[in-house]
């Protein structure tokens, strides 16, 4: 079993990169359904850049396991 490794992402509240890309894999595609979800960006809104890069990370993956699929 390999290692884990969490980043916090938002400090004020707490939140970490897994429960961002959990979040996004469920079905949020913002970081204002991440605020309603996950209260990312509500204090300082350090994480925003970071959350946005996950979101972004999330969905260009998929866009390439998609193209892939579809080459096949």
């Amino acid at each position: 079993m390999g290692l884990i490794i969490t980043m916090y992402v938002c400090i004020c509240n707490g939140v970490t990169d897994s429960q961002i890309l959990q979040a996004v894999e469920e079905g949020a595609t913002s970081i204002r359904e991440l605020n309603k979800t996950l209260s990312v960006g509500n204090c300082c809104g350090k994480c925003t850049r970071v959350a946005r890069q996950i979101i972004k990370g999330h969905f260009d993956d998929a866009e390439v396991d998609s193209l892939a699929y579809s080459a096949v």
